[in-house]
């Protein structure tokens, strides 16, 4: 007589491992993908920290605090004070705190005149991607030289994005990262399109003014910040491969530009 709680018990067996074999496969199969998208998606930068220009060697140190220079940087926080009271321009300068590429195409891309995204517009967003990495590897060795106090620290005052104080308790203030990142891409989205340079180099300079607004910049580290992105951005200009990446942007712009124009 056949046991059928035997055949019973080796087909949920069965039927577990075949389960488990489905699993694994899944899982497999997701983290080949997962992987594929992660090597899609690597930082190549055009050059390295020390193919960069030296900001110690020709950018001017941050102001002495007895200064008429920093006084001016006192005055200038006053102003970003002041700022805060107007909802709208505060609501931009917290979303211009979130630093990244994310940031760049979701704010630049009404002056730019064109929805960016890393999907709608690829190559856009590699030129975008490699490009502000390359640039913001030109303030790294001054910020640690320097480590000048940010103007929510020395003023012991809250800052309008409080939950970031920690982090950039720990980071130099000079020269402003995100002004480089803000100046360069904007930069480089004028020479993708130069007919809206005028809109996007005030969204630029607006980007940086975000800095002193929040409190998380003094307007010398801006200033300092805008000087140094321009001689990054001029540096790229001497990768063949950041020209190459250029005209690809440049040419997926003019395709996405003359199939809205025909609609």
């Amino acid at each position: 007589m056949v046991n059928n709680s035997y055949l019973c018990s080796d087909f949920l067996k069965t039927k577990d491992m075949k389960r488990t074999f489905l699993w694994l496969l899944a899982t497999i199969l997701f983290c080949g993908y997962a992987n594929s998208q992660e090597k899609e998606d690597v930082v190549e930068p055009y050059f390295s920290i020390t193919e960069m220009p030296d900001l110690l060697k020709w950018l001017p140190a941050p102001p002495d605090t007895l200064s008429e220079e920093f006084a001016h940087d006192i005055m200038r926080y006053m102003w970003g004070k002041t700022q805060r009271l107007d909802p709208e321009r505060a609501a931009i300068a917290v979303r211009d705190a979130v630093y990244g590429v994310d940031c760049i195409m979701r704010e630049f891309s009404e002056p730019f005149g064109l929805q960016m995204s890393k999907e709608d517009t690829p190559e856009i967003y590699k030129l975008l991607r490699d490009a502000s990495e390359t640039c913001d590897y030109i303030c790294i060795e001054p910020k640690k030289y320097y480590m000048r106090k940010r103007p929510f620290m020395r003023m012991k005052e809250q800052s309008l994005t409080p939950d970031d104080e920690e982090a950039l308790s720990k980071n130099g203030s000079y020269p402003s990262g995100h002004t480089i990142l803000g100046w360069s891409c904007a930069l480089l989205l004028s020479e993708i399109n130069p007919e809206r340079a005028d809109t996007l180099l005030a969204r630029g300079m607006m980007y940086g003014d975000s800095r002193v607004i929040v409190g998380a910049h003094w307007q010398s580290d801006v200033d300092a910040g805008r000087l140094a992105a321009s001689a990054a951005y001029a540096k790229l200009h001497t990768s063949k491969r950041f020209l190459k990446q250029l005209a690809k942007a440049q040419a997926e712009f003019e395709k996405k530009k003359n199939k809205k124009d025909a609609k």
